[in-house]
């Protein structure tokens, strides 16, 4: 599987004006080795050409980890004296005669402390961006990527279920998230999570992104939860939308609104549809409802090895759907000041149409 994988990149470089490109810890790297690294104070690298084996420049307490990749890599280690690490990767950059070449990197990946000792390596070389390769290459999940999904997907749904007899009128949004986290790694969830869950209640649940606070859950309030499991390298990310205790008809409304929305999304995904298409198809539910300016952000975005990765479901994007292609219907509705409503689920797209991994009951549900 790993070897497909890089005779794929491969082959892309062959028909790009990349000579190579460079990689650092992250979901990329992992894709293409099976080996995680951890960002840190010590530099790590994978150098991909055209035509030589890889190359990683490495700690030397790092270096068991290159024996167990599937495909040979010439390893650089070096040793804990920084002052000598510029040397290892001239040495490695001269091996595959980088310099004056173009090497693609990850901008959103690619730290300032492995770019500056990239750029020591191959001083003369052109650093361009390599998303569009690169993404592309994680964009079309197989199998075996879509049942580990379905895995994290599983333990997140278990997790918040066993989250809510939990909920109580009165304990704070901090307390619930960390009761969220309890759950999520007694069900099965690495420890590094895709993101910190967000728990917002009352006008905190009208801010999208809203930071999980010291504010106590009140009867009223609607209760948004926005959160994710990790495993074997794939994440999960589900939001739904809680009342505590009683709350006004309104707010029962622009959830029942939302869950249109959101099921209007996932009907709308197949094979050759915009994805511009798929947001269309949820914006328009609220739209037509007369919510549509309290309707924000986009309706969604790719997920696989990371929360947020490409395809972005938004109204601007005419990049069409392929079976493979993993993603997030996730239509909300804000009112400042008040309450809001998410309901979010994880969509891959097949042959003949799409599947929801997540199943996790979508009607609002009281607790408290």
């Amino acid at each position: 599987m790993t070897i497909t994988r890089l005779e794929k990149l491969v082959a892309s470089l062959r028909t790009s004006d990349l000579d190579a490109v460079a990689l650092n810890p992250g979901p990329t790297l992992t894709y293409l080795t099976g080996a995680h690294f951890h960002l840190m104070e010590r530099p790590i690298v994978l150098l991909i050409t055209r035509e030589a084996d890889p190359v990683i420049i490495l700690p030397q307490m790092e270096i068991l980890k290159v024996e167990q990749m599937p495909y040979h890599v010439q390893a650089f280690p070096y040793g804990e004296n920084p002052s000598e690490w510029e040397a290892i990767f001239r040495k490695a950059a001269q091996t595959l005669g980088l310099d004056g070449k173009r090497i693609g990197v990850e901008p959103s990946r690619m730290r300032l402390l492995e770019f500056r000792y990239v750029k020591a390596g191959a001083p003369e070389a052109d650093y361009p961006d390599a998303s569009d390769i690169l993404g592309s290459l994680r964009l079309r999940k197989d199998k075996e990527e879509v049942d580990t999904m379905r895995k994290a997907v599983k333990v997140a749904q278990d997790a918040l279920e066993g989250t809510l007899p939990y909920i109580k009128i009165g304990m704070t949004e901090k307390e619930l998230a960390a009761e969220l986290v309890t759950q999520l790694l007694k069900h099965g969830s690495e420890p590094e999570l895709p993101f910190s869950p967000i728990v917002s209640g009352g006008p905190n649940s009208a801010s999208a992104h809203a930071s999980t606070t010291n504010r106590k859950l009140q009867a009223g309030d609607l209760l948004v939860i926005d959160y994710g499991a990790s495993v074997d390298g794939y994440v999960s990310d589900i939001t739904r939308t809680f009342a505590v205790g009683e709350v006004e008809t309104e707010y029962e409304k622009i959830h029942n609104i939302v869950q249109q929305a959101n099921a209007a999304g996932r009907a709308a995904g197949k094979p050759g549809v915009p994805c511009a298409e798929v947001d269309k198809a949820a914006r328009t539910v609220i739209e037509s409802a007369g919510y549509g300016e309290y309707f924000w952000h986009r309706t969604g975005h790719g997920i696989g090895m990371e929360t947020h990765e490409e395809p972005y479901i938004r109204g601007d994007n005419m990049q069409l759907l392929e079976p493979g292609m993993a993603y997030t219907v996730e239509p909300g509705i804000y009112l400042p000041g008040r309450n809001g409503a998410r309901v979010e689920d994880n969509v891959v797209v097949t042959e003949t149409g799409s599947e929801s991994l997540s199943d996790l009951p979508r009607g609002m549900r009281v607790v408290g």
